[in-house]
């Protein structure tokens, strides 16, 4: 199974896994044990949610790829069908102020708007599959209706940060597949605008938004987030205070084992460590651009690209934020915060990537676009025998 996978982005995976293990155990021992009496009560949980992401992962790069293509779009159905459902009177489950989660048996959650976030590629990929000519004919009002209406689902929540993430990978998709360049701009025209309301529409959106821009203006309260993030960061220096010794995570840092994570590893680990868990990161995003560029079909292209890119700016607002370069917004880090929903939800998307560069190794076509001998060799090899 494992040798028709591609061995580098799989095992960057892998690593990235076992970090995301090492970083829950270190971040929430202290809070397990104070309110569940058990220092290993969140480990524990993630061990399984990784054991069975892992698995969904390894399932999903076998799975047909055109059986992804013709119902793949139904994960979008699903997820908002989901969100919706947590805006009903008691089926939503409210955490720190947002309906975000449904309650599931065993005392688990689920938290739908992650299948919404990561199944928009699939929807894109599909509609773009089933007419190639769909941008070219500007049929946006099918699309725009389609995606419109569990986007205010989102909000409603609400879940600004994976609104955002799904407005701007469409538009980024769009561009890429050749919308003209006047609907491109008119779409940010809009979209720029309507950002700036929703944000200033919200006391609490505006709050962070002015405390991001002066921190100490407000340390008790909307400021004292981003403020304990970089002192963890500060004590951290190059090497770090070491595994498990961090003060951040002793209750000074709210989200410790999930929004917050980063800053306990930059205290823990040091720039060292920070600069190797995104160089894995950075590895991961560039390993996804170059399986987009060496798709023929529109169909794995639209996925790849779409796949890479939700990844790519998830690690970059949560990075940001905690790194008080972005406003405060409640995003986890893919792969090390704690959290079932998120971790099955990107190894499926990551089990589909691996899946379509799987179908795309023998074309012949290199990760950086050129021919390489081996392809040539094997597609002369096809020829003589039809011949």
């Amino acid at each position: 199974m494992f040798r028709h996978l591609s061995s580098s982005l799989l095992l960057a995976i892998m690593a990235l896994l076992g970090v995301g293990l090492v970083q829950v155990y270190s971040s929430s021992f202290v809070f397990a044990t104070e309110s569940y009496g058990d220092g290993l009560y969140f480990f524990k949980r993630q061990l399984v949610f990784t054991a069975i992401a892992f698995a969904t992962l390894l399932f999903s790069a076998q799975f047909p790829l055109r059986w992804i293509q013709k119902w793949g779009w139904l994960a979008w159905v699903f997820g908002a069908l989901g969100v919706l459902a947590t805006l009903i009177p008691g089926v939503g489950v409210r955490v720190g102020g947002a309906i975000r989660w449904l309650q599931l048996p065993f005392g688990l959650r689920f938290e739908p708007s992650e299948v919404l976030k990561l199944s928009f590629s699939l929807l894109f990929a599909a509609l773009l599959s089933r007419n190639e000519n769909v941008l070219g004919k500007v049929k946006l009002g099918y699309l725009g209706l389609i995606i419109a209406l569990p986007l205010l689902f989102l909000l409603k929540q609400p879940d600004f940060g994976s609104f955002a993430i799904i407005v701007v990978v469409g538009v980024s998709l769009l561009f890429a597949f050749g919308l003209r360049w006047k609907y491109i701009l008119t779409a940010w025209a809009v979209v720029l605008p309507a950002f700036y309301y929703l944000v200033m529409l919200k006391d609490y959106r505006r709050a962070r938004v002015l405390t991001f821009l002066d921190p100490w203006s407000d340390p008790e309260q909307n400021g004292f987030q981003v403020i304990q993030s970089m002192l963890s960061f500060s004590n951290g220096g190059v090497t770090g205070v070491g595994l498990g010794q961090g003060q951040g995570k002793l209750f000074f840092l709210p989200e410790a084992h999930t929004d917050f994570t980063m800053a306990v590893l930059g205290e823990e680990g040091g720039f060292v460590g920070f600069f190797l868990v995104m160089s894995l990161y950075g590895f991961v995003v560039l390993r996804g651009f170059q399986i987009a560029v060496r798709c023929k079909d529109n169909f794995q292209k639209a996925l790849a690209l779409g796949i890479s890119m939700t990844f790519a700016l998830s690690v970059f607002i949560n990075v940001g934020v905690v790194l008080g370069v972005l406003p405060t917004k409640g995003l986890t880090l893919p792969f090390l915060s704690y959290g079932g929903s998120s971790l099955v939800v990107l190894c499926l998307m990551f089990g589909i990537l691996l899946n379509i560069e799987r179908a795309t190794a023998d074309t012949g076509v290199s990760s950086f676009g050129w021919t390489s001998r081996e392809g040539q060799f094997k597609a002369s090899s096809r020829r003589e025998e039809k011949a």
